[in-house]
């Protein structure tokens, strides 16, 4: 399940990217913080994900696991050749296609990741934070902690783009449909999946 759960995720951004309609809130602030920070983006998403892996290693170890291995080591690639064929597969499938293979997108990648949740073997450095998060007090639950973390993603992406000079056009390549959607949809819809598939561990999100 863990690591299924991760490929299935892997193939989903693959989809989002070839959508060309946003990208997800984490990576929306990536693109943000490397808008004013002058380094090499592969350099600095290391960088992030070891200050977000370092917040799991202090308030819950078990975030790390399996599936982080497998998302930090194996996810780019295998959402490099989803993206590869489903370019060759659908070509140019214009705004209504693009719309299409976006939601189906969202539906796999929130299937994906309740998978992976629900398996309990360590899930990706930014999952962690909604889910330490939420576990630690019981006022908010999971899905709105992540719509909450993901909402924060997303201004923050959409203020440091801004003072790295980008037009409110260009912003749409960053911070499009996709990104909005994802940053409202995702975890309710983990949630949803979570309690359809099975759940070794009881834990309900």
């Amino acid at each position: 399940m863990s690591a299924l759960g991760v490929l299935v995720c892997g193939v989903s951004v693959g989809m989002f990217r070839a959508a060309r309609l946003g990208v997800d809130p984490f990576q929306s602030l990536m693109s943000g913080l490397n808008a004013v920070i002058p380094i090499r983006f592969g350099t600095l998403y290391v960088i992030v994900n070891v200050i977000l892996l370092l917040f799991s290693l202090v308030f819950d170890r078990k975030k790390i696991g399996l599936a982080t291995l497998i998302n930090l080591t194996l996810l780019g690639y295998v959402a490099e050749f989803s993206q590869h064929l489903t370019e060759l597969a659908l070509g140019d499938p214009g705004l209504v296609g693009r719309l299409v293979l976006l939601a189906a997108a969202i539906v796999i990648m929130c299937f994906g990741s309740a998978l992976y949740f629900n398996a309990d073997l360590g899930v990706s450095t930014y999952d962690a934070v909604s889910l330490v998060v939420s576990e630690r007090q019981e006022r908010v639950s999971f899905k709105w902690c992540r719509v909450i973390s993901d909402v924060i993603c997303v201004a923050a992406a959409f203020v440091l783009l801004r003072l790295g000079g980008q037009s409110l056009r260009e912003l749409v390549g960053s911070i499009g449909p996709a990104t909005i959607i994802t940053a409202f949809f995702m975890g309710p819809l983990i949630s949803f999946f979570s309690g359809l598939l099975p759940n070794p561990t009881g834990r309900t999100y």
